[in-house]
């Protein structure tokens, strides 16, 4: 499950883990920073609650649409200078968005700067596969812990910068995160485009299609079904608090918290991947929490609320343990960007549905009791799809592949 394509130029391990390290950090604070501040936005944007909704959902939409498009541009530019590309879309969407009143132009810059994030989140799990050797399940835990914790800092950062900088400056000081990594893959990408092995097309699949795969499919909607909730819960749980009485700043650490609980599921994710026995017992205790965090939210919102943050953050563990599947359940690099991206885009346009329906819903009762029983019933399909996913089965055989 190890192997690697041979190629020209070797990436040191320094080297990788610090670019790894980079890129994973910057591919959640554009999205994650919006929830806590959402009230103050609307207010500075003069924004509506369906505008708001589509705002919220506008991550998940976009990683869907963009991230479609990231195996064809890693096709013609290669797979480090596609990431390379993903990351100056996301450093000027975010600078950019700081710098307007209008509502609609705001949008437009958030959809460049997600769109750049997107690419790195189909194409550094094929980098990671292609560069990575021996190194995988090291690189695999740093990508999906620094994913995690990019969430974090935007959630837990962005209300007290909000507080002394104001919204828009707050928003866009998280372009000065992204501009940190850009020497470091600018180097990569340089030395890829001078090599032709490794410019070679990494990202075409061998002959098979992946909606042939049953784990395939099983990942899909496991990735979405996750995905939706981590989106719901970055966009609405800060207001959901703050509706229950808390401050916003308090409702911010609280999603921070929901979000550093994932932390440590992305340190033990990977490695359980492969050494447990059996993975089924981990989905089902993830169904179980998620159920009970959204009814904690519908009984005692305020009573204890950082223990229902804690229960779904440790249900969103689900999230590291489909980002360690991409490599670990297959073989060749060109099947996990192939995997990467089926599973990434298709399970991000289930996802960007829901922050959008949930702000309908809101807004058509006038409360949360509705909208937190319907995510609470999510998790039948949700352990059903994890159970599935999670048997120890090549992605690469059950569509034919050759070893």
């Amino acid at each position: 499950m190890t192997t690697s394509v041979p190629n020209r130029f070797a990436v040191s391990s320094g080297i990788a883990l610090v670019a790894v390290g980079l890129v994973s950090v910057n591919l959640r604070p554009g999205a994650s920073s919006v929830g806590p501040v959402l009230e103050e936005l609307r207010t500075w944007l003069g924004m509506g609650g369906g505008l708001a909704g589509v705002l919220t959902g506008l991550p998940g939409l976009c990683f869907a649409l963009a991230g479609a498009l990231a195996v064809d541009l890693a096709r013609r530019l290669g797979i480090t200078a596609g990431i390379m590309v993903g990351l100056l879309a996301a450093a000027a969407g975010l600078l950019l968005r700081a710098t307007t009143v209008s509502a609609s132009i705001f949008l437009l810059f958030s959809t460049v700067a997600l769109a750049g994030m997107a690419l790195g989140n189909v194409l550094v799990p094929a980098w990671i596969k292609r560069h990575g050797g021996n190194r995988q399940v090291t690189l695999a835990t740093l990508y999906g812990t620094g994913l995690i914790m990019g969430g974090t800092l935007g959630s837990l950062l962005t209300a007290p910068l909000t507080a002394s900088l104001g919204v828009e400056r707050a928003l866009g000081s998280w372009a000065l995160l992204v501009l940190l990594a850009l020497p470091v893959w600018g180097w990569l990408a340089f030395h890829e485009r001078r090599n032709p092995d490794d410019h070679r097309d990494p990202a075409t699949a061998p002959t098979g299609r992946m909606a042939g795969s049953p784990t395939a499919v099983a990942m899909t909607a496991l990735f979405g079904l996750q995905s939706m909730h981590a989106y719901i819960q970055m966009g609405w749980l800060p207001q959901i608090y703050r509706d229950a009485g808390l401050s916003a700043a308090y409702a911010g650490s609280l999603q921070a918290l929901l979000a550093a609980t994932g932390i440590v599921g992305g340190l033990l994710m990977p490695t359980l991947i492969v050494r447990a026995r059996s993975l089924s017992p981990y989905v089902v205790a993830f169904g179980v929490l998620l159920v009970a965090g959204y009814v904690g939210l519908v009984l005692a919102p305020a009573t204890v609320p950082w223990l229902w943050a804690l229960m779904l953050g440790v249900a969103g563990y689900a999230f590291p343990l489909v980002l360690a599947l991409l490599p670990a359940r297959t073989r060749h690099p060109q099947v996990t960007a192939q995997l990467s991206g089926f599973v990434q885009p298709i399970g991000y346009l289930v996802a960007a549905a829901g922050p959008v329906l949930v702000g309908l819903l809101h807004e058509a009762t006038g409360g949360w009791t509705w909208v937190l029983v319907l995510l609470a019933a999510t998790a039948v399909p949700f352990t059903w799809a994890g159970l599935r996913a999670c048997r120890p089965v090549l992605v690469d055989d059950e569509l034919g592949v050759p070893a």
